[in-house]
């Protein structure tokens, strides 16, 4: 199974709050097409938590890892309700799958 497929399947742990695609919609959480170059906290439309709102940085792949490793040692006081991913493998997985959903 190559790395997207891999992280399509990571990808459905973060579904229930989470969309990508030509179709997505902000939900629970925000839509993540083109998430990587984004503000943090920036796409119109959502209400992130003041912590994200004012987080001061941009997205790129390594501050998404560690987000994904641990929301709450990257953005302290983020509302995101997710522990984490410890597997390394999965966290780049899920970085591939979401390379192939860029921003509109």
């Amino acid at each position: 199974m190559d790395r997207v497929e891999s992280g399509r399947k990571v990808f459905a742990r973060c579904a229930n709050c989470h969309q990508v695609g030509p179709n997505a919609r902000n939900i629970f959480g925000p839509e993540l097409n083109g998430i990587v170059g984004r503000r943090a906290g920036g796409l119109p439309g959502y209400a992130y938590s003041p912590a994200l709102r004012q987080a001061g940085f941009v997205w790129d792949e390594a501050t998404l890892a560690a987000f994904l490793r641990d929301p709450q040692k990257v953005v302290p006081g983020n509302s995101m309700r997710f522990w984490g991913l410890s597997d390394d493998e999965q966290i780049a997985d899920l970085l591939a799958y979401l390379r192939t959903h860029p921003g509109s």
